[in-house]
């Protein structure tokens, strides 16, 4: 099956993905902020740069799209029809890349939460943010 979109199109619509500051990453920004979180945005310091680094908590918070991340048994992730082996071999590698930044997270001694886009849909999201909130709450670090 080809693509309903022509060439251009599709790489127009491909190259408008944010990579920082998604909708479901102000989201979850705005609602820890309002409940007293403070947080440093992508450390660069840190393997895989996470979405949100709370020292206070030695935490690294990263909210992941569920197709870029292969989220596994989520409706919202579809392998696409066209380009297979393309799109199997970059998720994959997303998929790797993943798991290997969680592992050295780890062992740097950081705790690691994913939050999922599918979990900040409006039928989940308060369940999803009271969870990240009463995780934090309970992993302070202690110095």
């Amino acid at each position: 099956m080809s693509d309903v979109h022509s060439k251009e199109t599709r790489s127009y619509n491909m190259s408008r993905i944010m990579g920082a500051d998604t909708k479901p990453e102000m989201l979850v920004r705005r609602y820890l902020f309002s409940k007293g979180f403070r947080y440093k945005l992508h450390h660069k310091g840190l393997p895989g740069k996470p979405d949100l680094v709370f020292p206070k908590y030695k935490t690294a918070l990263f909210i992941n799209g569920c197709f870029w991340h292969c989220h596994e048994g989520c409706k919202y992730f579809k392998m696409p029809k066209s380009r297979v082996e393309f799109w199997s071999n970059k998720l994959e590698k997303n998929r790797v890349r993943d798991s290997l930044v969680k592992e050295q997270l780890s062992q740097l001694g950081w705790n690691v939460f994913v939050i999922w886009e599918c979990e900040l849909k409006k039928d989940k999201r308060e369940q999803t943010l009271s969870n990240v909130e009463e995780y934090l709450k309970n992993n302070e670090y202690k110095r």
